[in-house]
């Protein structure tokens, strides 16, 4: 695989070729991703799977007007066809007067902060193997559990570059693990399904298979004979798992598009308490070996922690810079780019602050509600932020969750939601997106 200095070469020759053919401005990306995945079922290796790939994504502007291009073919007559092709596209294309590069002032300069995002130890198909079926039986061995799914180890490595023709280059590379077991618990129609899951930056930081596996297993059981709840308003608890969804509507309510196009249910929420008290939710693309870290973002912006939402108020929207040209504002670091297509925005590591109360407090008041473990569909209009989504989780009954519970469904509205929700002290980083143990008053719930 290509170093991060020989990928960002290649996007910063692209930008070269591409003003050189006539574009005013132009920005380029590579590119390059290998992994090698394990699968096992049973105890017998079911797959073995390698997979490389390069790309090239290039964007050119004509005054006004731009065009998008993407090849993984990078031969020397492809990316010259290409290039021509960029521009011819973008003297055809209609004129945008929001699109454009990030303002140049606003650029990254200097040494990119040390994310120490890539592990530099290799690992073999046989070690991948070893650790997915450390997994499986260790799940398999969870009295209750009758079947697997199978379990699968993978390694992965990637390098992704950036360069722009007024004055950004840059790259950075990447190392992702991952482990996991799916078993099936109980007999016939009774049978229940859940899984253990890990990945991290650095192999050394993976969880040990046979944790991964026995959480598997220990889930699956612990939801066979799932009871009916009874219909009405009360409390749902999310176990963090699941909760992190909640967070995700949130930034798709505050994206910049969104505001830009007038269909987001928090359109006029910018300064305002849209959560209780207490509540904070912060982004920090430079968190050491996170799972979405970055120097920079997909504009060559340098990016920074921020408080998306402190104390409860709503602090910022996430703007790219076409968004931000939009409404008036600047660009906030957060523009994602793929390899084709302008870029959008997204987060990097998410998360919400634990509250002050452990989980059991945060329930023993509780006398019926649910603890959702698992949600369904995507019932979620982001205009209105009206909520309706199927779930499965566990009863709590007097302050203590209890039996399990299957097939219901939770509703609400978002705006509701978010400031009636309260965060246990649980917080972990496990994920992209981190919550602790949430609980949304007032929601209601139909059984099945």
């Amino acid at each position: 695989m290509l170093t991060p200095e020989q990928a960002q070469d290649r996007a910063a020759d692209l930008v070269r070729r591409a003003v050189a053919a006539g574009a005013d401005a132009a920005d380029a990306v590579f590119a390059a991703h290998a992994s090698t995945e394990v699968s096992v079922r049973l105890g017998a290796l079911e797959d073995v799977g390698r997979s490389e790939s390069e790309d090239l994504g290039l964007r050119v502007f004509v005054g006004q007007r731009s065009a998008s291009v993407s090849t993984s073919d990078l031969s020397a007559d492809t990316i010259a066809a290409l290039v021509d092709r960029a521009v011819a596209m973008a003297r055809e294309a209609p004129e945008d007067r929001y699109a454009g590069l990030a303002p140049a002032e606003r650029l990254m300069h200097g040494a990119p902060p040390a994310l120490d995002l890539a592990d530099r130890g290799d690992v073999t198909p046989a070690e991948l193997r070893h650790a997915a079926q450390a997994a499986e039986d260790a799940a398999r061995a969870v009295p209750g559990v009758t079947n697997s799914e199978g379990a699968g180890a993978s390694a992965s490595s990637s390098v992704w570059a950036l360069a722009t023709s007024h004055g950004f280059a840059g790259a950075y590379a990447t190392t992702g693990y991952g482990l996991s077991a799916s078993v099936i618990a109980g007999e016939g129609g009774a049978m229940q399904r859940d899984y253990g899951f890990h990945s991290a930056r650095h192999r050394a930081h993976l969880d040990a298979p046979d944790a991964i596996g026995r959480l598997g297993g220990e889930r699956a059981v612990a939801r066979l004979d799932p009871a009916r709840v009874a219909s009405g308003p009360m409390p749902v608890v999310f176990d963090p798992r699941v909760g992190a969804s909640l967070i995700g509507h949130l930034t798709s309510a505050i994206s910049g598009q969104a505001i830009a196009r007038r269909t987001s249910f928090l359109l006029d929420a910018l300064g305002t308490q849209v959560f209780a008290p207490g509540v904070t939710i912060r982004d920090d693309p430079h968190r050491p070996h996170g799972l979405r870290s970055r120097p920079f973002d997909g504009e060559g912006l340098p990016v920074s922690p921020v408080a998306l939402v402190a104390d409860g108020m709503l602090e910022t929207w996430l703007l790219d810079s076409a968004s931000a040209r939009q409404l008036g504002l600047e660009p906030t670091g957060h523009a994602a780019r793929g390899i084709a297509g302008a870029p959008g925005v997204s987060t990097s590591n998410l998360y919400m602050e634990p509250g002050k109360v452990p989980v059991a407090t945060l329930l023993s008041d509780i006398t019926s509600g649910v603890y959702v473990t698992e949600l369904i569909g995507q019932g979620v209009n982001p205009v209105t932020g009206d909520y309706s989504r199927g779930a499965a989780g566990f009863l709590i009954e007097n302050g203590v969750i209890t039996r399990p519970v299957a097939e219901f469904t939770i509703a609400g509205n978002l705006t509701a939601m978010f400031a009636a929700l309260t965060p246990a002290n649980d917080l972990e980083f496990r994920h992209g997106v981190n919550v602790p143990t949430l609980r949304v008053e007032g929601m209601t719930v139909a059984g099945g």
